[in-house]
């Protein structure tokens, strides 16, 4: 990962590429963010940066953390994320990355929370079809079926497909492409969707594929 950025989903829209076609995409509002923290191999074993994006009022900040902020001479942030860079002899603490780290036409991984949807049966979930609807299936079609043999093994194997929480989980998407730039406002624009609600924070990096 030679770049990331941390950025709040703004929503979708559509706009108009130079052959005249429409492209769906999502705005997301990627930084300014703050470097708050520098690793090094000396000291914590691996190399990495620590961001901040979004402020937050002072008195709002617990001790520990207003020690943090106060160590690196920055304004406290609400959101703190880590990426492991594979070059940051050139970044320093305090430095601002703003959305014009990237740009158009570069493929991203985006990485975030994904909408939560409730205790959830099998076919919402895990996609399993229906029983039968004739014969003696009785009022349970959309139930998951057996969920394993009785005397061997005597248990339910782990992992098994069942109802229960979906959503609310990491998500990452890989090998999205940037579609436009807006370096005065801090906007980009994805082609695509992005995982998460409107005002969600979400992680871009450049994608580990491409």
């Amino acid at each position: 990962m030679k770049k990331a950025i941390i950025g709040k989903k703004i929503g979708m829209t559509q706009i108009f590429d130079e052959k005249g076609k429409v492209v769906p995409v999502t705005v997301i509002e990627a930084g300014p963010c703050v470097v708050s923290q520098k690793k090094t191999i000396e000291n914590d074993g691996y190399a990495a940066i620590q961001m901040g994006f979004g402020d937050i009022k002072p008195h709002k900040v617990n001790k520990p953390m207003k020690g943090h902020f106060d160590k690196s001479d920055v304004a406290p942030k609400r959101y703190l994320r880590e990426f492991r860079l594979e070059n940051i002899e050139a970044i320093n603490v305090g430095d601002i990355i703003k959305a014009d780290v990237f740009s158009e036409g570069e493929k991203i991984d985006v990485i975030g929370t994904s909408k939560g949807k409730g205790y959830a049966g099998v076919i919402k979930r895990w996609n399993f079809r229906r029983l039968k609807e004739t014969h003696g299936t009785g009022p349970v079609v959309r139930h998951g079926g057996s969920i394993g043999a009785c005397s061997d093994p005597s248990r339910v194997f782990k992992g098994k497909k069942m109802a229960g929480h979906l959503g609310a989980e990491r998500v990452t998407v890989q090998n999205l492409t940037i579609v436009k730039v807006d370096k005065e406002n801090n906007l980009i624009a994805i082609k695509g969707a992005v995982p998460g609600a409107n005002g969600g924070v979400v992680l871009i990096r450049d994608s580990i594929k491409a």
